[in-house]
């Protein structure tokens, strides 16, 4: 998902638990069983951090990993005035969010990506963490992949993506793509090799 249909789908919904739902995923490639199951007292505001507790994932593994600013400011909104086993997003009548798939059909159509899945936002933060410059060793703690096999269907690289590489390489190397420059005869204005 790129950036713009992002924005567009994070907009489409006022839900706040929505909203947190959606960054949350997009952000650290999470399942959604992992998000839909978190408590309150996984989440340690003060600290900036976020615990997935050993047992509680796919692959039995815990994690812990520290909040964006959106995150942090999405998720204080979600855990105000609960208690610790309180389950994190919840709709406005307190109850947990268990399905949401009418909510996510309507704002993927909204954004312009019908047919989306809430699994892809795993490709896009393992795509988004990548181009950040984050090492894969680290992204695939932060989203949960063992191995390397598996976390390489995940790891998107779009046409944009190889565009966007190879104009750093140009600015930074100062000349196009890697190529040389034909040596010009200055006798003849020939090109010679």
């Amino acid at each position: 998902m790129e950036d713009g249909q992002y924005e567009k789908l994070f907009a489409s919904c006022s839900e706040t638990w929505f909203r947190a739902l959606v960054e949350v995923g997009r952000t650290y490639g999470w399942r959604i069983s992992e998000l839909l199951n978190m408590r309150v007292k996984q989440i340690d505001l003060l600290g900036r951090t976020i615990r997935l507790e050993p047992g509680t994932t796919k692959n039995r593994d815990g994690r812990e990993v520290s909040m964006t600013k959106r995150v942090h400011e999405l998720l204080k909104l979600c855990v105000f005035g609960k208690a610790g086993e309180s389950f994190v997003f919840t709709r406005s009548n307190g109850q947990p969010v268990r399905d949401f798939r009418s909510t996510w059909a309507k704002a993927c159509e909204t954004a312009g990506v019908p047919g989306l899945l809430f699994h892809d936002l795993r490709r896009t933060a393992a795509r988004n963490l990548r181009k950040a410059g984050v090492a894969e060793g680290v992204i695939m703690k932060i989203g949960g992949w063992r191995t390397r096999s598996v976390f390489e269907r995940y790891a998107i690289v779009s046409q944009a993506d190889i565009v966007e590489a190879l104009g750093r390489l140009e600015l930074r190397d100062g000349h196009s793509l890697g190529h040389s420059e034909p040596a010009v005869d200055q006798s003849t204005e020939t090109p010679t090799v």
